[in-house]
């Protein structure tokens, strides 16, 4: 099955970041269930205005429906899937910030 990178968009639904570990855990659980079908890449975190936590998380899957299963399969919001058409890499990305 061809995969596709994508970009989701999760916005405000976590309030600390033990609820943010509890979803990458949910998150990991799900996606090891269909690895040929799902595969989480990485997510930057995201601080919101209000004070809530959201994701920016990249992904590779057969398509933006097998996200939304994924997603729903673990619990997560989807407020946005767009499909990456290129990277371009200027820097990698600089070690992990702990929240």
């Amino acid at each position: 099955m061809p995969v596709e990178t994508y970009l989701i968009l999760r916005r405000g639904a976590w309030r600390t970041p033990d609820e943010l570990r509890a979803a990458a855990a949910r998150s990991s659980e799900e996606g090891d269930k269909t690895p040929d079908d799902v595969r989480w890449l990485r997510s930057y975190v995201v601080a919101e205005t209000d004070g809530s936590f959201g994701l920016v998380c990249i992904y590779q899957a057969s398509s933006p429906e097998a996200i939304r299963r994924h997603a729903y399969a673990a619990g997560l919001p989807v407020d946005e899937i767009v499909a990456v058409a290129d990277t371009v890499v200027v820097h990698t990305d600089p070690h992990p910030v702990a929240i």
